[in-house]
């Protein structure tokens, strides 16, 4: 995987996982950290936006299956969600409270009976984060500026960088392009970086913590990969 700096000129587009940069303060702090991402070109003909097709369908049906009784309750004490849980309380985050990305999509499954198919890209990321326990995001490509990366929010800078856009407290882990903070690290995305029903290019990125292995990620943005790229 290549990595990327702040303010670097941006690599060419590839399919293949880059490692994203650290600030400095961040790296110290948390050399663990880690942010993986990819390109996707969409090749399905619907949107990404569009209900999930019968193949995600399927795959959702069969994980509602594998997630049940026990494996729902004993989830947290799996070794990957359980790193997330310590990168969480490392962060300032209660895991009991504000849910680690696995553990509150197990638990939509059991409040709801199942994983309900939805739109295509969020079911796909679902499919991806149910297999491997590494939650995965998307961008869109266009709106992008340079390689992401990982940093703390600066005094007065908001959510996106528009002007209307939520603002952030300064201090706050966010993901970032050379521009703006694109996204809360493991929170709210920017709504103007949000894929829309129009979106073909993907940005994917997937964030891994101390205990987890970076291969793991890569494997999450294989499957979103494989998964949208298809015809």
């Amino acid at each position: 995987m290549s990595a990327g700096r702040p303010g670097a000129p941006d690599a060419p587009r590839d399919r293949e996982p880059r490692l994203g940069w650290l600030a400095q303060d961040v790296e110290q702090e948390l050399p663990e950290l880690r942010l993986i991402s990819t390109e996707v070109q969409v090749g399905r003909s619907q949107s990404v936006t569009a209900a999930c097709p019968r193949d995600v369908r399927a795959r959702l049906q069969g994980l509602s299956n594998k997630f049940r009784g026990a494996r729902a309750i004993g989830i947290r004490r799996e070794p990957v969600p359980a790193a997330y849980r310590v990168f969480f309380r490392q962060i300032g985050l209660d895991p009991d409270l504000v849910r680690t990305p696995i553990e509150a999509a197990v638990r939509e499954r059991m409040l709801r009976g199942g994983f309900l198919p939805g739109e295509l890209l969020e079911d796909v990321l679902l499919i991806a984060l149910l297999d491997t326990g590494i939650p995965v995001w998307a961008l869109a490509s266009e709106t992008l500026d340079g390689p992401l990366g990982i940093r703390s929010s600066a005094e007065g800078e908001r959510l996106g960088g528009a002007q209307d856009a939520p603002p952030l407290p300064p201090g706050r882990l966010v993901i970032a392009d050379a521009s703006a903070p694109l996204a809360i690290l493991f929170g709210e995305l920017a709504p103007a970086h949000r894929p829309l029903a129009s979106t073909r290019e993907l940005t994917l990125f997937a964030i891994a913590v101390a205990g987890v292995p970076g291969l793991y990620a890569e494997e999450a943005l294989w499957t979103c990969q494989t998964a949208l790229e298809q015809p």
